[in-house]
């Protein structure tokens, strides 16, 4: 039981800081560009309203994980609910998040 909650606990940080890089990412590009257009739209206001802003950059993929995979840790979150670890609440959000819903 130990090794699968160091399972289970290791896999929700990767998961939480793969998220936050994601997030800081997003907001540099973001950054940048805002500094572009800024630097645009001081020489011409006219083309700040005229231009529509740019769409921020898509959140990478996440890696794909196989079937076998994710039966195995819906298995896992079953028994955890199960033996009373995880909420009936715990286990829909970990299930949705595996299963990518």
């Amino acid at each position: 039981m130990p090794g699968l909650l160091r399972g289970v606990a290791r896999t929700a940080v990767v998961s939480g800081t793969a998220t936050a890089v994601s997030n800081r990412v997003s907001r540099r590009q973001a950054g940048r560009w805002a500094q572009q257009d800024y630097g645009q739209t001081a020489a011409s206001p006219q083309q700040a309203y005229s231009a529509p802003a740019p769409a921020p950059a898509p959140a990478p993929a996440p890696p794909a994980v196989s079937m076998d995979t994710k039966i195995s840790q819906l298995k896992e979150l079953a028994q955890l609910k199960e033996q009373g670890v995880l909420s009936e609440a715990e286990f829909a959000a970990q299930k949705s998040r595996i299963l990518d819903l």
